[in-house]
């Protein structure tokens, strides 16, 4: 017998596909006493786990000085919105040896995307003719 039979982890719609090197924000809803708020914690993800659980992710900024991570599951309610804001470009599925570097040293390049053929107007009055 799986695990996987029993447990089916229900996906959190608000997190979109994510991939290591990205740098995204994350809202949270945070709960201080009877009053609600939302919390941003914005820094690159260094890592994805996938598991029977519906795995996780790990973003990793620096604040002051000093590096912070904060690990959030796919599946949390409490994350209210993620927004990729860069898509950087790695070679690595994990990405630890950032924790050794300073934090301009730890910059990635911007990923490329792929190029979309552009179509001039003249073009597209002959392919309508």
């Amino acid at each position: 017998m799986d695990v996987r039979e029993f447990v089916k982890p229900k996906m959190n719609p608000a997190i979109g596909q994510v991939s290591p090197g990205d740098t995204v924000r994350v809202s949270l809803k945070t709960v201080e006493g009877d009053k609600e708020r939302l919390q941003h914690f914005q820094g690159m993800v260094i890592r994805i786990r996938k598991g029977v659980d519906g795995g996780s992710f790990t973003v990793r900024r620096v604040s002051h000085g000093i590096g912070v991570e904060r690990t959030f599951p796919f599946q949390s309610p409490s994350v209210q919105n993620l927004e990729v804001l860069r898509h950087g470009h790695v070679r690595r599925a994990k990405l630890y040896h950032v924790r050794g570097l300073s934090a301009k040293r730890a910059r990635l390049k911007e990923r490329r995307e792929k190029a979309t053929e552009s179509v001039s107007p003249q073009d597209e009055q002959q392919a309508s003719e």
